[in-house]
């Protein structure tokens, strides 16, 4: 049999499972929507895509320094990044990726598994 466990450095906070309003990383269940870098679990306070603040989360990036990669996790359905949004992280030298939050989950393992500096900003969905 092989193990196709994604291997990620010690510490690394590896999602595990969304849904129900909240996410399991790393064994931990979180409520609502959330912000995962490498390293933390940050709480974001967006339940529907439409109250995404640019600078709130563009503040909240610069604290963690380094990620090169944000994904949006933008509910169940896909959502288009506003422009202004995209060019602010662009000015931070942050390139954006957005797709429903499941997807985003699944892709944040993966590139975490590379040893990229990615961070998803994941929309709780029920």
């Amino acid at each position: 049999m092989s193990d196709i466990t994604p291997r990620v450095p010690v510490g690394a906070k590896l999602i595990q499972a969304y849904g129900d309003g909240g996410i399991r990383v790393s064994g931990e269940r979180y409520k609502g929507s959330r912000i995962i870098t490498p390293g933390k679990v940050l709480a974001w306070p967006v339940v529907r895509f439409e109250e995404v603040d640019g600078e709130a989360l563009l503040d909240i990036l610069a604290e963690e320094g380094g990620v090169e990669l944000l994904l949006f996790g933008t509910g169940m359905a896909l959502r288009p990044l506003p422009e202004a949004l995209r060019a602010g992280l662009a000015g931070r030298g942050i390139a954006a990726e957005v797709m429903d939050t499941g997807a985003a989950c699944r892709t944040f393992n993966v590139l975490l598994a590379e040893g990229r500096q990615v961070a998803a900003a994941l929309i709780a969905v029920d």
